[in-house]
């Protein structure tokens, strides 16, 4: 295998823990947040950008890469590595949730789901095998299995019917798996917000011995506090020594939360959306340049920060761009609030190995504004 995981370090309050991920594409410093590059792009950022900014792993969609361009052409430039100019680890999602967001559009059987595409109405079928080949070909250094993910809410009945079937799913996934040895196959422990479900979830999955575990079904609706209920329950069922990944999540506020939890890996597409919507993530709080007060407002976004926006542009001017619907608006945005996620994890990183998460938590909870 060429991937491991290595547990450093474990914090003495809290279940937070420092670790690394030895990938066949690099080295990933744990806890980490992945910037989320859906149709194998960071929208409106260039690879070697969002590597400047620090970012150590990008995550891409295997439901929207397998229906444009395909895996198979994918695969025939190299794989998604090459064929996007990104040489550090990748991890590709299986589809799952994009598929059961569909709603109406699609049909669960025990042998896969039947779905409409979104892009031209074609009828398309994706078994757990179908999902796992498809990211053979991409060639990420981290894949998931296909799962169900259930709505919220959603019944007892279902959500038990649902992570069942989702644990059939894992082990056809593991039988197909072609490249164990340069692609981590990780199960995703589903089971909504109810903890007798999460244990059965995570007690099946774990007795297929995956090299990782992501962590499925949250961040769909539920209220927050749920959201780390359910985490305070499933999070220490998963093994030690195996990476922890909370999907779909990144707002600062449940970063810090899983971290606390002991999860060790996050992906979420906030940042580099709300930055499209003239919305910044800054120490102090979110700053929405839509608002009439930045016209003539020639400082930085965010006075403590040292990425290329705010070291080089006022707020008046992001202001001016993005009333304008100028393209170089969301590329600042994106890059600054991409910066900023990326670098709040370091800072957690350094603060859990210096024994003083909680406070660092504190001071940053009263200036953002939690």
């Amino acid at each position: 295998m060429s991937f491991e995981y290595e547990l450093i370090k474990e914090d003495s309050r809290t279940k937070a823990r420092l670790g690394r991920l030895h990938t066949p594409h690099g080295v990933i410093e744990t806890p980490i947040f992945m910037p989320v590059g859906t149709k194998a792009t960071v929208k409106s950022m260039k690879p070697d950008e969002v590597e400047a900014l620090g970012a150590q792993i990008i995550l891409a969609n295997t439901y929207h890469l397998h229906l444009r361009p395909g895996s198979e052409l994918i695969k025939k430039a190299g794989g998604l590595h090459q064929f996007m100019n990104w040489h550090k680890p990748i991890l590709t999602d299986s589809g799952g949730f994009q598929v059961f967001s569909l709603g109406s559009t699609r049909k669960i059987t025990e042998e896969g789901v039947a779905f409409q595409s979104h892009y031209d109405g074609s009828r398309q079928f994706i078994r757990p095998e179908d999902a796992v080949r498809i990211q053979n070909n991409l060639g990420a250094d981290i894949i998931m299995a296909f799962d169900e993910c259930p709505p919220y809410p959603a019944s007892y009945d279902y959500v038990k019917d649902s992570l069942e079937r989702t644990s059939r799913w894992a082990l056809r996934c593991k039988e197909a798996h072609e490249r164990p040895r340069d692609q981590a196959l990780f199960g995703i422990v589903q089971g909504g917000v109810f903890p007798e479900l999460r244990r059965q979830s995570a007690r099946e999955l774990i007795a297929l011995d995956f090299p990782g575990y992501g962590i499925g079904g949250l961040s769909v609706g539920e209220p927050k506090d749920l959201m780390y209920e359910v985490l305070d329950e499933t999070v220490p069922l998963l093994p030690r020594g195996k990476p922890r990944y909370l999907m779909g999540v990144g707002s600062p506020d449940a970063l810090f939360e899983g971290v606390i939890r002991g999860v060790d890996m996050f992906d979420c597409v906030l940042p580099t959306r709300i930055a499209r919507n003239g919305t910044a993530m800054t120490s102090k709080g979110q700053v929405s340049i839509k608002k009439a007060e930045y016209t003539e407002d020639f400082s930085p976004l965010d006075e403590n920060c040292q990425c290329d926006t705010c070291r080089n542009y006022s707020k008046a001017y992001l202001r001016h761009l993005y009333k304008n619907n100028e393209i170089l608006s969301a590329r600042l945005f994106t890059e600054h609030n991409l910066y900023f996620l990326v670098n709040l994890m370091s800072e957690i990183r350094e603060a859990i190995r210096e024994d003083r998460l909680l406070e660092f938590k504190k001071e940053f909870f009263q200036n953002y504004g939690y």
